[in-house]
């Protein structure tokens, strides 16, 4: 088994092309997924929690005989976290807190509501709210991510959203304990196990048992992202995740070992995960090359980072760290390291990106459990528009208008002008109506 990343030139003729199809990756899901996640969420809509129940049997191979029997208790949920072994349960905590301490950090900078008088006594300003009530997806089945409940819990609990409901799947009835113990953690409200679309639209539309709620945050499969695409307007949604990306800016001060070892840790995800690290020195990315070749046999998940690297990697050579910047911000990816002895001079250059690594020692794996920043960032080049999950996703806001008496006279007349250029006159009515003869 060998995996042999695409290596491109910037210099090459065909690039371009090159690089584009290597980039090339569709959102669309298939017809086949499309139409059964219609026919589920119309049948959890008419049916409720008999709909729930008859999918999480059959889909998940878990019988129950009504869906108290899949709802977690607090003290199942507290019991799974006194049981873990002393380490894990540290790390769960440490992890914690420092999610926790981030998103604090994060509301009293962009969090809180805010106004101004102006001099007539007017006001103006934003208030801000938390959502009541959201629904967390944690995925199950192939792996379990005790990560993902503290990185969608904890920025709704700090946001101060009132409910936290989080449904996954234990297929077979096998539940982790890490993932139960982590949303004692967190302060997980409710949690269900049930997954799919079935559990997104139980989620959207609420059931006798499970409550409707406001906003879906969280990552899944196929079925998952098309169930959220197809409530959205019924609910909130943070974004439609696809695969794991790390795009790697190396200057070749970094050891070979260790840039090899995270273009590996985003390939280990899935077989679609992307890859690639751009590089102004060519003989760097041979000693690259030599080490994913030395080390993907110590690799448990081998198959997995062979087919993603040989499918979706890519090796480039830049001109210089200038053009590798560049090109950074036309793919715009998920995670971004700057491996380099001076990180900071070239982050200000860099413009799209979920998130941003800066230096040797700052692995994106510390940024998947516990650095602090959320891990749930935008994918596929969607980091030019949008921003990582935060407590800004588990809030609204709502302007504040105040105008004083000596005000209307102003924004009256101002307001009566362009809605007659409008041609709407009982908008202009009722601003006149306040002006003074």
């Amino acid at each position: 088994m060998s995996a042999r990343p695409l290596r491109l030139s910037t210099t090459e003729p065909g690039f371009e092309a090159a690089f584009g199809a290597r980039l090339h990756w569709s959102a669309e899901t298939d017809a086949q997924v499309e139409e059964r996640v219609t026919e589920i969420l119309a049948d959890v809509a008419r049916r409720g929690d008999e709909a729930v129940l008859a999918y999480t049997a059959r889909f998940d191979a878990l019988q129950a005989t009504g869906m108290q029997a899949l709802e977690l208790k607090a003290s199942e949920l507290q019991a799974a976290f006194e049981a873990l072994p002393a380490v894990q349960r540290e790390a769960l905590e440490q992890a914690a807190a420092r999610v926790r301490r981030y998103h604090e950090a994060q509301k009293r900078a962009s969090g809180e509501s805010w106004s101004w008088r102006e001099p007539d006594g007017t006001l103006l300003g934003q208030k801000v709210t938390p959502l009541d009530r959201v629904g967390i997806y944690v995925p199950g089945g192939k792996a379990a991510y005790p990560s993902s409940v503290l990185m969608n819990a904890i920025p709704a609990q700090v946001a101060g959203v009132g409910e936290i409901i989080m449904v996954v799947p234990t297929p077979r009835g096998e539940r982790n304990p890490l993932v139960l113990a982590a949303a004692h953690v967190a302060g997980v409200t409710r949690a269900f196990c049930i997954g799919g679309a079935q559990a997104i639209a139980a989620l959207a539309y609420g059931t006798a048992t499970v409550p409707r709620v406001d906003k879906i945050t969280g990552p899944g499969n196929a079925y998952v992202a098309s169930a959220k695409r197809r409530v959205f307007g019924q609910v909130g949604i943070d974004m439609i995740a696809g695969p794991s990306e790390i795009l790697v800016l190396a200057d070749g001060s970094t050891p070979p070992d260790w840039v090899a070892m995270d273009l590996f840790s985003q390939a280990e995800h899935d077989e679609l995960a992307q890859s690639i690290l751009l590089c102004p020195d060519a003989g760097y990315i041979d000693r690259v090359q030599a080490e994913i070749d030395r080390l993907l046999p110590q690799m448990p998940r081998a198959a997995i980072i062979a087919s993603s690297l040989n499918g979706r990697g890519a090796l480039i050579h830049t001109r210089s760290m200038e053009e590798a910047c560049d090109i950074s911000n036309r793919i715009a990816p998920e995670h971004l390291e700057i491996a380099s002895a001076d990180p900071h001079r070239w982050e200000p250059l860099l413009r799209h990106a979920g998130a941003i690594f800066l230096g040797a020692y700052t692995s994106e794996s510390l940024g998947d459990y516990c650095a602090g920043p959320n891990h749930v960032l935008p994918t596929s080049s969607t980091a030019r528009f949008s921003s990582p999950l935060g407590v800004y996703d588990f809030q609204k806001r709502s302007s504040l208008i105040e105008v004083s008496e000596e005000g209307a006279q102003t924004l009256g007349r101002i307001a009566s002008v362009l809605a007659h250029g409008e041609g709407l006159q009982a908008h202009a009515r009722a601003a006149e109506m306040r002006l003074k003869p």
